[in-house]
Formats: structure tokens, C-alpha cells, sequence
């Protein structure tokens, strides 16, 4: 028997298997879905928004599903493509063309009246920069290991002598891509003073002290519900690089952890957000980051399954659940 109602828009592009978890548990439940890229705007998605005294209206309409922008359940905004232009516009026309859709469409996507966000993209926007993460982690009261942003090649070197061993971090995900169009990324790796030139002008660049870690850990927070995950097995600093050879065994999180992560997603106005701790010999957890958008659906069956009834309650339920 079909539940009906408004329906729950997931915002994502085609290719995002952490999304069809939850698509697939929302079907399960004859929760209607809309699924939604905005990086097929305008070819295949049409937008009629209207703003008067009454409210915000209007419909939203996909190759296969059309949506009243007045009446979303909940909109779970995953990773859509970036917006893109005709093909047929000059470069200026263009990078016009792709503003007007962002202000346009994505505003229209972030001001749905009465509709629950799990996260709100411009909550999750404001949540990704190193820094904010950096100061509120500290404010939150986490362990956060000494840490340096510059462009001075001389001022980074001095802080891999005084913190060593040191890592590199990028401040954000990388939108490199090799000539198939394949993302590529840039992983965290051990930095000697020796390393640094005079290159590190060009841009900013994270340094952070190396945690003498014996395992690390990853804490996935949807609102109260808190998952975390003892992870074995790295050879290297960089645990992403090595998931054949990582082991997965959940862990109870420590009071003042579980403090400290709830008030840090109540300073971001976050619901959903992927913690990655180090923990040392003494059993002390080292915060490393905070994902406000991360992947979870490549741990097993039996980690990933609550966490998707977890969010699907969320979008189904909205803050009741």
C-alpha cells in the first residue's frame, strides 16, 4: 500500500551509490521521490518559481517526475553536478548563463517552503572550509592537532621543524580530473621541511602536525544518532588509498565525543556529518575534519543499514524522527 504524500527530493547526480541506499529504503517505504541534478539544467529540467504575498510556488519538472515546489516533504542534498551551459554560447554568455541558473534554480532549491533539508547546501557550503572546521572543532572542545594555513614557504618549513612529523591536507575536495574526465584526487601525505619551496606561494596550503595514531576513526552523526568506526589496516597516513585492506568495527562513542559532535553540528546548523578522528595509544580521539557531505555507503551491510534507515527516517519523518 502506497504512503503518499509530498514528495522527498534528492538532489544528486546520476553516478552516487551513497544516494540509492537511500533511495532504494525510501521506495521500500512508497515514500514518493524525485531525484534531481541540477547540472541537467536547463536540458532536461524545467523551473516555474512564484513569489507573491501568499508564499513561494510554482512546479519543478524532470525527464520523469514533476514536483509542486510548495509541497516537498524533505530534500536530501547529496553531490549534482555543477551547472553548465549551452554549448552554443560564447565563454562570457556562458559563465553568465551558469550564474543566472545557480541564483535562480539553486535559490529556488534552498528556500522550499516547509520542506526539511538533511544538510541545507548552504549549511553544508559554510561547513566546508578548513578553518571554520578548525576554530569550531576547538570551540566544540575536540583534540585538534596544531595546524597551519600559508603561502609563506618560510613560515611552514619552521612549523614542520617545530611539529614534526607533519602531514598536507588539501582544504577542499580537488576537482582535478585526467583526460577522460575521471576526478582525481590529492591525498594526504607526510611533509619534511626539506620538501617546502618557494612553489608554496602560489596558493594556500594546510599543514597539520602527523597524530600518533594506532587506528583511525569515523564518527557519522545523523542529528542524534551517532555511528562510529574503529578503522584498521592503513599502511599509509592516508586510510582512503587502502580500502582493501581496511577492517570496520564499531565502536561506542565517548560522552564528551558525543558532546562535542552535537555541538558542533548545532554551530553549522547541520543534521548529517562525517567525523574523521585519529586515535592514539592512550585512547585519546584526535578530530581530524568534519565532512558535512561525506560518503558512507562503502562500509558493510551491517554498518551502512542503520545509517540508512537513520536518514530515511529523517526524510521521511523530518525533525519528528
Amino acid at each position: 500500500m502506497a504512503v503518499g504524500g509530498p514528495p522527498v527530493l534528492v538532489v544528486t547526480r546520476l553516478d552516487d551509490a551513497t544516494a540509492d541506499e537511500v533511495i532504494t529504503e525510501l521506495n521500500r517505504r512508497r515514500v514518493p521521490v524525485v531525484r534531481l541534478d541540477p547540472g541537467d539544467f536547463p536540458r532536461e529540467v524545467a523551473v516555474s518559481g512564484t513569489f507573491d504575498s501568499t508564499g513561494t510556488g510554482g512546479t519543478l519538472a524532470t525527464a520523469s517526475r514533476s514536483v509542486d515546489l510548495g509541497n516537498v516533504r524533505s530534500v536530501y542534498w547529496r553531490r549534482p553536478t555543477p551547472y553548465t551551459a549551452d554549448l552554443a554560447m560564447d565563454e562570457q554568455t556562458g559563465r553568465w548563463a551558469v550564474g543566472e541558473a545557480r541564483y535562480g534554480l539553486g535559490g529556488i532549491l534552498a528556500t522550499l517552503p516547509g520542506a526539511h533539508y538533511l544538510n541545507h547546501p548552504w549549511r553544508n557550503r559554510d561547513a566546508e572550509y578548513k578553518p571554520a572546521q578548525l576554530t569550531t572543532a576547538a570551540a566544540c572542545g575536540f583534540t585538534v592537532p596544531p595546524t597551519l594555513i600559508t603561502n609563506v614557504s618560510d613560515r611552514a618549513r619552521a612549523f614542520a621543524a617545530e611539529h614534526g612529523p607533519v602531514i598536507y591536507k588539501p582544504l577542499r575536495e580537488t576537482e582535478y580530473t585526467d583526460d577522460t574526465g575521471r576526478a582525481l584526487t590529492v591525498w594526504i601525505e607526510d611533509v619534511t621541511p626539506g620538501q617546502i619551496d618557494n612553489h608554496l606561494r602560489l596558493t594556500a596550503h594546510l599543514f597539520q602536525q602527523r597524530v600518533r595514531k594506532s587506528a583511525d576513526i569515523r564518527l557519522t552523526a545523523v542529528g542524534d544518532h551517532l555511528t562510529a568506526v574503529r578503522i584498521d589496516g592503513s599502511p599509509g597516513v592516508d586510510w582512503r588509498r587502502h580500502y582493501d585492506r581496511l577492517t570496520y568495527t564499531p565502536v561506542p562513542v565517548p560522552p564528551a565525543i558525543g558532546k562535542g559532535v552535537r555541538a558542533y553540528l548545532d554551530a553549522f546548523g547541520l543534521i548529517f556529518g562525517a567525523f574523521d578522528f585519529g586515535l592514539d595509544r592512550e585512547g585519546v580521539w584526535h578530530w581530524y575534519e568534519c565532512n558535512p557531505n561525506g560518503q558512507w555507503a562503502w562500509f558493510p551491510d551491517h554498518i551502512t543499514a542503520p545509517l540508512t534507515h537513520a536518514i530515511a527516517d529523517r526524510l521521511q519523518h523530518g525533525v519528528l524522527a
